[in-house]
């Protein structure tokens, strides 16, 4: 009964079904018939409509349609789906085209009655969509954002490495572009601070006001009456000529030029012309060379193996602050904590432990302290860190002065040289000349920074270093640094050569007080006469009451300042090997004495040997530079400390001067022979007061070099024991004077000077010439 009724209703809507079926085919088949009806009687309308709305775009949507009915017919939905991306890309880069063919018209294309030479290809939809109305963005923007994003939806992965392949490529050209800037600002700042040099504002503008009064007087002239000789404008002319303007009417800025001028111009000593400044060489004379530096991210890569590398050893340490010089890269590491951590197990309110699901114990660690790293954690590891970073040796400085940091200077892989004139035209130069004339251009430091000095707060100073490290350029750079900036009548240069070669390039200025001395004896005598000049200057220092060299040249009692007197002796080694008992009593006697009366002491040597940097001399001498040597222990009988072995020579030095407890990382300036041959041109070309020099150099000259010899006090007693002996040896002035060997030698060379004594043979007692002249009698 019951399956009997639910076939009868089971009939019933399969009936119903069938019946709703072919009412909708029918209801399809008459929309359709009205639809080609319409179509076939309004044909001409809609297909004009068609293309005035949507243009040739028709054959695109239509190639859409045939698509989605093949893949309907197909049943190819789920591919839809699963490539969503690719259809949406293609759907972009559709709207694409129709906006390209927005853009075009073309005048003989006829499709009905709508000529696309008033619309374009892609009918007035295509124009609202790129914004060919005037609104929003310009259609080439809107179309390069539609095939680009068309692009990113076909191909994402493609396009995210592009992306970053392109980030990567703008920053790197960001990074050039800074660098580039910062080097065109850098010319620019030394060109615009060489114009400066060479017409300073105050010549400019005196300049400009001398032809601007010229035109006034000139406009003035001009409009004056031939006839009227007593005018208020004739009579205010001088009796030179020259237009007199009323004060109310003078320029003013003229006027306080010149009283700037005569403010800083050199005060006038009479009986001597005061020299202007004009005629000091020119910077532009020294080479401007850009300096090589290495790129950030270089230095951030170094950082991050400096880091890694201290991790690895268990130091914690952060690299903060990166300082790349000419030769080295300073990294400035903050050290970190050294932490102490407690393992925890965890329990559950019963007091038992908490178990994984592997039944271990669940475990925590929990930080009980932390105390900073030591310093002399990270100095130990110097070795592993160069090994780190492939260099031959680094040197670590800890701390920095005046930073809680400490610093780790690695090599770079290219070097730079650091320019005399770089440095020269440096702040920190400028404020050190501004306050002494003896100021040095020494280099630039580990982070690129410049570096002067000051000759005479020094007042001596000690080069020592290996052969080829660096000393003969950095005297050279010295002594043209001072010849840049002194004239003759305010410095005067004695130069000792010993190896004949080095110090040759600078004959011929008028600042050398003799010339350049080469032989041994004639650098003894040197000496001998710059102890001599500095006794006399003492006594002139007595006689107008002055204390020192600037007091004195401040007196209005002199008629002639006193030039600076710098003594540079190249090669000290060679000195001491021959006369040792007459160089190094001189030059200690100069050192102690000589700071007040402006003579200055430049040492170099390639041995710094005990022998030779005696213990006295260093005494004597607090300001030091240290070039690469080979030991540790040539190091520290420079300095005191080690740290020079591991320089990288090529004028990579350690300045230690006499007001600091820690060495000074420079690389020393250059001055190519080139540059020396034109400083030195323009001296020989414009010598200046060259009559004044010369009546200083012939003043040095005829200082008698025997007078500084002190006679030996045992002179006396040897003569008379000579009297009373026919033969003297050296043996026997030793044995009845109690005095050592070299002393006795020099007393029997004194004697044999004198003729009292004639030696026959070499080590043989010498004879009396008096006894033997008795013995004959």
């Amino acid at each position: 009964m019951g399956k009997g009724k639910t076939r009868k209703r089971s009939g019933q809507s399969m009936k119903s079904v069938s019946i709703w079926r072919y009412q909708w085919m029918a209801l399809r088949t008459v929309v359709i018939a009205c639809v080609i009806v319409l179509i076939a009687f309004f044909r001409s309308f809609i297909s004009n409509l068609i293309f005035e709305t949507i243009g040739l775009a028709l054959v695109l949507w239509a190639i859409w349609v045939i698509v989605f009915i093949i893949l309907f017919w197909r049943h190819k939905w789920n591919a839809c789906r699963k490539h969503w991306n690719v259809w949406l890309g293609a759907l972009v880069f559709t709207f694409a085209a129709w906006g390209i063919l927005s853009v075009i018209h073309h005048a003989g294309f006829v499709i009905g009655d709508v000529r696309f030479e008033q619309v374009s290809l892609g009918g007035e939809t295509g124009k609202y969509l790129i914004g060919n109305q005037g609104v929003g963005l310009i259609p080439e923007v809107r179309l390069a954002l539609l095939i680009c994003s068309g692009i990113a939806l076909i191909a994402p992965h493609a396009s995210l490495a592009f992306l970053k392949f392109a980030a990567r490529c703008t920053g790197a050209a960001l990074v050039a572009m800074y660098h580039t800037s910062r080097t065109v600002l850098a010319a620019l700042k030394h060109k615009l601070v060489g114009f400066s040099q060479a017409h300073p504002p105050q010549q400019l503008l005196g300049q400009m006001a001398g032809a601007i009064q010229k035109k006034m007087a000139a406009l003035f002239e001009k409009k004056r009456p031939e006839t009227a000789a007593s005018t208020p404008l004739e009579r205010s002319r001088g009796p030179d000529g020259q237009l007199r303007l009323p004060i109310e009417q003078r320029p003013s800025q003229p006027l306080s030029i010149v009283r700037e001028v005569e403010e800083k111009a050199p005060r006038e000593i009479p009986g001597r012309k005061t020299p202007e400044l004009a005629q000091l060489p020119p910077i532009q004379i020294l080479d401007k060379v850009a300096e090589v530096q290495l790129t950030e991210a270089d230095n951030l890569e170094r950082a991050k193996l400096i880091e890694n590398a201290l991790e690895s050893y268990g130091v914690e340490a952060r690299v903060v602050q990166i300082s790349p010089g000419p030769s080295v890269t300073q990294f400035g590491i903050e050290p970190g904590w050294d932490r102490k951590f407690k393992r925890i197990v965890e329990r559950d309110e019963r007091g038992k432990t908490r178990l994984e699901k592997d039944g271990n114990p669940i475990e925590r660690t929990e930080e009980i302290s932390k105390t900073r790293v030591k310093v002399e954690r990270i100095t130990a590891l110097a070795n592993n860190l160069a090994l780190t970073l492939a260099s031959p040796s680094i040197r670590i400085e800890a701390p920095v002065p005046g930073k809680s940091v400490v610093g780790i200077e690695v090599p770079n892989t290219t070097t730079s040289l650091v320019q005399l004139r770089a440095v020269i035209e440096s702040q920190a130069f400028q404020r050190m000349r501004a306050k002494s004339s003896l100021a040095l251009a020494l280099g630039k430091g580990s982070a690129g920074e410049a570096f002067a000095a000051d000759l005479s707060k020094m007042p001596h100073l000690l080069i020592a270093g290996e052969t080829g490290s660096g000393k003969t350029v950095c005297i050279n750079a010295i002594i043209t640094c001072l010849l840049m900036h002194n004239l003759s009548w305010g410095l005067r240069l004695l130069l000792i050569d010993p190896k004949r070669v080095e110090l040759v390039s600078f004959a011929g200025v008028p600042h050398l007080i003799s010339p350049i001395v080469v032989e041994m004896d004639k650098a003894v005598d040197a000496l001998r006469r710059a102890i001599r000049e500095m006794e006399h200057r003492y006594t002139r220092f007595a006689a107008v009451g002055a204390r020192n060299i600037d007091g004195y040249n401040r007196s209005p009692l002199i008629t002639e300042p006193m030039p600076y007197l710098v003594i540079i002796v190249d090669e000290l080694a060679h000195l001491m090997m021959s006369a040792a008992e007459v160089v190094e009593p001189s030059i200690c006697r100069l050192a102690q004495l000589s700071r007040a009366t402006g003579i200055h002491l430049i040492i170099a040597t390639q041995r710094p040997s005990v022998d030779v940097v005696t213990g006295l001399i260093k005494a004597n001498f607090p300001t030091r530079i240290a070039f690469a040597v080979s030991s540790i222990v040539d190091s520290r009988t420079i300095l005191d400390t080690g740290g020079a072995e591991k320089l990288l020579g090529k004028g990579d030095m350690l300045y230690m001067p006499p007001d600091a407890a820690k060495p000074k990382r420079l690389r020393g300036c250059f001055a190519s022979d080139p540059e020396i041959d034109r400083v030195v041109s323009f001296w020989v070309q414009h010598p200046g007061t060259q009559t004044e020099a010369d009546t200083v150099a012939r003043a040095f000259a005829a200082i008698p070099a025997e007078e500084s010899r002190d006679e030996d006090p045992m002179l006396v007693t040897a003569r008379r024991l000579a009297k009373d002996t026919s033969h003297l040896s050296t043996s026997l002035l030793q044995r009845r004077l109690h005095i050592g060997y070299p002393r006795a030698a020099r007393i029997m060379d004194t004697l044999e000077q004198e003729g009292m004594i004639r030696r026959t043979e070499p080590d043989s007692p010498a004879e009396v010439v008096g006894a033997h002249e008795e013995e004959v009698e």
